[in-house]
Formats: C-alpha cells, sequence, structure tokens
C-alpha cells in the first residue's frame, strides 16, 4: 500500500508559514519502514480539496490529510469530505461528548462542529486538546497544529498498519562522483536498476557549489541494508573503474 499526503492551507501557499508536515511525515513513516509516494498542496479552495478528496477516496492509497477541520470559516476540510463521499455531516456522538465535556455550554454554537464529520467516519484520538479527527476508509483527517497532527498520524498508522512496517528501517547509501555527466552514465544506470529492481535509485547532478566546487553526481541507493550495501559496493566498483574520483557526501 502507498502513503499520501494532502496538506491544506492557505497560508503554506502565500509563504506566510512554511510547511513541517512533509518532513515530519517522511520522518514518522521511515521509522516503521515506511515511504511517502504523494504529496499534494492546496489551498483553502472547496472545489480544489473536494476534488483532491475524491481522488484520494478512490486511490487504494492511505491518505493523511492536514489542516482544515476546525470550526472557524476558512475550514472547508469536513463538508468536502462529505462532498467527495456523497454523504451527509452529521455529529458524532463520542466527538460530541468529547466538546461538551471540554467547553461546556461554550461548545455551542460553534465549536461542536468540529464533531459534525462525514456519515460513517471514525474518530482519531488527539492526545493534546481531546478534539477528534476522523477516518473514512484508508483516508485519515488531521488538524493542521503539527504538534496535534504527528502524534495522531502515529496512532493511525501503529493502530491501522501494523501488518504493514518493515522488520528493519530502510537504509540509504550515497556516493558522489566528480566530473561526471548523467549523459555519460546512463547505460551504466540502467543496467543497475535492472539488476536491483528492489532498490530506489537517484541520480543528484550538481554543477558545483562551496563544499564540492566542480560538477559532480550524487548517487543513492535506498532500500533493506544489505540488499543496498551490495549494490553501492558493485557501483563504486564501476564508478572508480571507468575512472571517476569518488568522495562522501559532506554533512
Amino acid at each position: 500500500m502507498d502513503f499520501s499526503a494532502i496538506i491544506i492551507g492557505d497560508e503554506l501557499l502565500s509563504g506566510k508559514r512554511q510547511d513541517k508536515h512533509l518532513a515530519a511525515l517522511i520522518g514518522i513513516l521511515g521509522a516503521r519502514g515506511l515511504g511517502l509516494s504523494r504529496v499534494v498542496y492546496l489551498g483553502d479552495t472547496p472545489a480544489a480539496i473536494t476534488r483532491e478528496l475524491e481522488r484520494a477516496f478512490s486511490s487504494g492509497e492511505a491518505v493523511f490529510s492536514f489542516g482544515g477541520i476546525g470550526a472557524t470559516p476558512d475550514d472547508h476540510t469536513r463538508q468536502c469530505a462529505a462532498d467527495a463521499l456523497g454523504v451527509p455531516l452529521a455529529i458524532h456522538p463520542d466527538a460530541r461528548a468529547i466538546i461538551e465535556a471540554r467547553f461546556g455550554d461554550e461548545a455551542y454554537p460553534h465549536r461542536i462542529n468540529m464533531g459534525n464529520i462525514p456519515q460513517g467516519a471514525a474518530l482519531i484520538p488527539n492526545p493534546v486538546n481531546q478534539m477528534p479527527g476522523f477516518s473514512v476508509r484508508d483516508v485519515h483527517f488531521v488538524p493542521g497544529f503539527p504538534s496535534m497532527a504527528w502524534p495522531m498520524v502515529e496512532w493511525v498508522l501503529d493502530t491501522r498498519y501494523r501488518h504493514l512496517f518493515a522488520s528493519e528501517p530502510e537504509v540509504e547509501a550515497t556516493v558522489i562522483a566528480l566530473d561526471a555527466r548523467e549523459g555519460d552514465l546512463i547505460t551504466l544506470m540502467q543496467a543497475f536498476t535492472a539488476r536491483y529492481p528492489a532498490l530506489r535509485f537517484s541520480s543528484l547532478p550538481n554543477f558545483g557549489n562551496a563544499a564540492i566546487p566542480q560538477m559532480h553526481i550524487e548517487f543513492g541507493f535506498r532500500g533493506d541494508a544489505a540488499t543496498v550495501a551490495e549494490a553501492m559496493a558493485q557501483w563504486r566498483q564501476a564508478l572508480a573503474e571507468a575512472g571517476y574520483s569518488l568522495l562522501e557526501r559532506p554533512d
């Protein structure tokens, strides 16, 4: 199963705030031997959110949607999720109890709407302020606040997808070839990707920087530790035999 993310908020697209969810999600997944296959950034535009959620519900992926589930006028995600599913919003009874217990009379008329979620959705517990997120099938909705969202994502993964965790997290090995050009190495790269189809191979050319002034390429293999070690040893040997000087990636 692939894992993907939808990150919502005008403040991200305008540059008022910098997104922190992507890096955190990659780390959370990676600690469980999982990877992120896709990420989409959206503004607070209901039509665009609804279209993306329609895709998410039919994708077969596990999707984490960040943001837009609060009670303010710019929080559209709950309604968009319901529209994408073709179901009404309904107050979840457990969410009602949580919100009323926390806010008392101040739960009405607005805060109670945080429990107004697509009919049939299940709750995601929030360990910070108890206001829950929700899941529909494999699409999971959490707040935009990182301190709340990230432990909620971890709970979903540990509760729903533990059977997909790798016994050992993936590792990555890299090497830098000086004065290398991708066009000269395509045949060799094709041979290695065919030889190691289970690994993810990367080729990142650079025209020079402060750390390494001359043109170079950083090559990488990512996957299980034993196969990565074997592939990288052979890749280093092939590059050396082709006459390239090799460096480790600067910290």
